[in-house]
């Protein structure tokens, strides 16, 4: 009776704030989108599938992440949105539903000298507190175990103005933790002098071998002419004055030919012309001759520890603060727990709390501090994912770029553990991903395509993964796809020794790397893997080096800059309508007068963000009106860098625009994987695995004999695994040899010979725990890989 009266209760009617339960988007065409619609539901794990280019980022990315960012930031005073970073409105009609988008990108971390994992997660923050309050002898503030603080000491009168003015004596002292000697960098830079001149010249003679430094330049006749030293002497016979002069003088007014300079020795000249500035923004000679002339060495007041000796003496337990920074994290986590202190309990459960969230992230293997600019892209994105593990925000939106980057399939089942509990906390979780096995977890899929670039942009399938393997979709008909193990290995015609490699976490590794064939070296993220190769394959003339250095320019670079493409094409215009090649170039004599060829102009609103509109002059193309009624073939230059590669590999291979130093550049475009790319596409918008994809295309028009690939199925969908080992098979029968760095396992299926690392990560690892061809590492099972491989071929 009971019963009968609770059936018949009418339930209560929805809460109409319960009805918002989906993320609407309509008319979406940011970029290669097609005016699509898409209905994500909230709370759940939403994974986006589709090759490379169809459409995944502009969708995830930039259209619900940057919409969700740019509502948030106009909460923000005028004022303080006058410092934040522009973001245009997405190209959509309408997004519902958006909640507060977090967004952890695969975007390299800040290539500071100053900037470590431990300063990038605050962990270093909390241990510097840790040493204040226990540390023996207790030496200051936090601060006083900061490498970013110098000690300041000053003293002199102050005024103080209360009632009659009256003047006292004040002394200030602040206690910082930095190694004066380095100034908290951890490594001092040295000259080697033989690079820098030959001493059985002199100077008139042409001693110096600097580029930029030649016969007659201002810089030799300004040094030859000081008038410290004798110009026809050779450099070996100077005496010690001179010498010293000669390399260290500190800045000297000078006269030379009638004009008043300052002339200074040579080392701290070039200190300042090319140690100051970043590597990656050299000049290609420049950056070879810094590579040969300057060495990194330890700091040896602080043995590179980058802190001061007071920092280093105050300790805990034995301990100081450069050896907790320098233990692996798994090791330090393990002491951190050790200690019983009430005082200063809820700080030590913060830490051991963030110390356990690296070790379940599979980064354990990390130590404090390590150089941030030094951790891969999938490490980056994982270090980023540490301070929202303990995050107490529900109802946000995750968003994820290929979270399982870099990752062995052992350590891809633990990411997964870590998306569905940021779910399971109440969030929206979107997740950009190829791997099968991440796909599987999801709630909700939507595959993007069908094909790549203007052959993309459309939902191809929306639903859940059981329906997405029912559906013809590419997706659906490779995502269980399992690449089979050779029956026949190629021969190896050489091999390269490796003896006694100690770098970083390995132990005295002798290994033999066989050369003419494909060889993979595999392991679980942080075995050594790049350690062994990049570290101890010398970069000789002979070796290609791909790796997963970010790719540095402007808006203004695109691939056509980068691979050189745009030089064949510019003279093949010139020649065509007798002009001068320069007019072709968005850069130089050819840009649009009104935007200076960016074919956007930014209009400055003071205190409000600045906003870019397209060129009404050229109309975005970039170019002066007059250099469009040039044509080849019967497209101006603005339709030339319109075009995919592929349709430019067509029309440079036949007829009037036939360009064969185009069309070889072209093929190597589309050979890895880029036939989609516009020439002009800014490589501001290109994906990490983009990026590496086209500096591989440019590589391989280099000489070399053995190629390092560092994962170079970083970003490719399932589908185009096929097309980059039929590439690596190409470059194998062509007679080089390659060595690739991956964890895939249709690329280790298909080597030739295999070298696995482990048998776990840092100083668990760095030792050779298989070497053979993969049909012998199947058969044993004797490793992680091993039975992983095994499982995946079903064998």
């Amino acid at each position: 009776m009971n019963m009968a009266t609770r059936t018949d209760t009418p339930s209560p009617a929805q809460h109409v704030a319960d009805s918002h339960e989906l993320i609407r988007v309509h008319g979406a065409r940011e970029n290669n989108l097609k005016d699509i619609s898409v209905e994500l539901p909230k709370r759940r794990l939403t994974v986006f599938t589709g090759v490379s280019g169809s459409g995944k980022s502009s969708l995830v990315f930039d259209t619900i992440a940057a919409e969700s960012q740019r509502l948030i930031n106009e909460t923000y005073s005028t004022f303080v949105q006058g410092f934040m970073p522009t973001l245009a409105r997405p190209e959509v009609d309408v997004l519902e539903g958006l909640t507060t988008a977090i967004i952890v990108d695969q975007q390299p971390m800040g290539a500071d000298p100053r900037s470590t994992v431990g300063t990038a997660t605050d962990a270093n923050a909390m241990l510097r507190i840790l040493f204040s309050r226990l540390g023996q002898p207790h030496i200051g503030s936090p601060n006083a175990f900061s490498f970013n603080v110098p000690s300041v000491r000053a003293s002199g009168a102050i005024t103080v103005e209360r009632g009659s003015s009256k003047t006292v004596k004040q002394t200030f002292t602040r206690t910082g933790g930095m190694c004066p000697h380095c100034e908290g960098r951890g490594t001092v830079s040295d000259f080697d002098l033989t690079q820098l001149f030959d001493d059985s010249k002199s100077l008139t003679e042409g001693a110096i071998t600097i580029p930029g430094y030649g016969d007659k330049g201002w810089n030799v006749r300004l040094i030859s002419e000081s008038g410290f030293f004798d110009p026809d002497k050779p450099i070996r016979e100077y005496t010690e004055t001179e010498l010293h002069d000669f390399l260290y003088r500190e800045p000297t007014k000078v006269k030379v030919a009638g004009a008043n300079l300052t002339y200074e020795g040579l080392i701290p000249r070039l200190q300042k012309s090319f140690l100051a500035k970043d590597r990656e923004a050299m000049q290609s000679h420049i950056r070879v001759f810094v590579d040969r002339a300057v060495t990194f060495t330890a700091c040896p007041e602080c043995g590179g520890t980058r802190l001061s000796e007071a920092a280093r003496s105050s300790k805990i337990k034995g301990i100081n603060i450069a050896d907790a920074c320098a233990m692996q994290i798994s090791d330090l986590a393990e002491w951190v727990h050790g200690l019983d202190e009430p005082s200063v309990a809820p700080l030590l459960a913060k830490l051991h709390h963030t110390l356990d969230s690296f070790v379940e992230i599979g980064l354990g293997y990390l130590s404090l501090d390590r150089p941030s600019g030094t951790l891969s892209g999938g490490e980056a994105q994982r270090t980023k994912m540490i301070r929202h593990l303990g995050s107490s925000l529900t109802d946000t939106t995750y968003v994820f770029d290929e979270p399982t980057i870099g990752l062995h399939p052992h350590d891809i089942q633990r990411m997964n553990d870590l998306l569905l509990r940021l779910r399971d906390k109440g969030n929206t979780v979107l997740v950009v991903e190829h791997k099968p096995e991440t796909i599987a977890i999801a709630d909700h899929v939507v595959d993007l395509g069908p094909g790549a670039g203007t052959a993309g942009g459309t939902v191809c399938f929306e639903g859940t993964v059981k329906e997405l393997r029912a559906t013809d979709t590419i997706t659906g008909r490779h995502l269980d796809d399992r690449a089979a193990l050779k029956e026949t290995v190629r021969t190896p015609a050489g091999k390269l020794e490796i003896r006694g490699a100690t770098e970083n976490n390995l132990r005295d590794v002798d290994v033999d790397i066989p050369l003419g064939v494909l060889c993979l070296v595999t392991g679980v993220a942080g075995s050594g893997k790049s350690s062994l190769i990049h570290g101890s394959i010398p970069s000789s003339e002979g070796v290609v080096s791909v790796d997963q250095a970010p790719i540095r320019g402007s808006r203004r670079s695109n691939p056509a800059t980068y691979t050189g493409l745009l030089e064949p094409i510019r003279k093949a215009f010139a020649k065509a309508n007798g002009v001068k090649p320069a007019l072709f170039s968005a850069n130089s004599e050819g840009a649009c007068p009104n935007c200076n060829g960016a074919g956007v102009i930014f209009t400055d609103l003071a205190i409000m963000a600045s906003v870019a509109t397209t060129c009404e002059e050229c109309e975005g193309k970039r170019f002066e009106a007059s250099v469009l009624d040039h044509h080849l073939g019967g497209r101006d230059i603005s339709e030339v860098l319109a075009m995919s590669v592929a349709e430019a590999e067509e029309f440079f291979g036949a007829g009037e625009a036939r360009t064969p130093a185009a069309h070889k550049i072209l093929t190597r475009l589309a050979d890895v994987g880029l036939g989609y790319l516009k020439l002009g596409q800014p490589l501001t918008t290109l994906s990490g695995g983009e990026r590496q994809r086209l500096k591989l295309a440019t590589h391989m028009a280099e000489k070399g004999g053995v190629y390092i690939l560092d994962e170079p199925t970083t970003g490719l969908h399932l589908a185009d695994v096929e097309q980059l080992l039929a590439l690596l098979d190409r470059l194998v029968d062509s007679g080089k040899s390659v060595i690739v760095i991956e964890h895939h396992q249709a690329v280790m299926a298909h080597a030739d010979w295999i070298i696995d690392l482990g048998p776990g990560a840092g100083h668990d690892g760095g030792q050779i725990v298989f070497e053979g061809t993969p049909a012998d590492l199947v058969a044993a099972r004797s490793t992680l890989t091993g039975e992983h491989l095994a499982a995946y071929v079903g064998a």
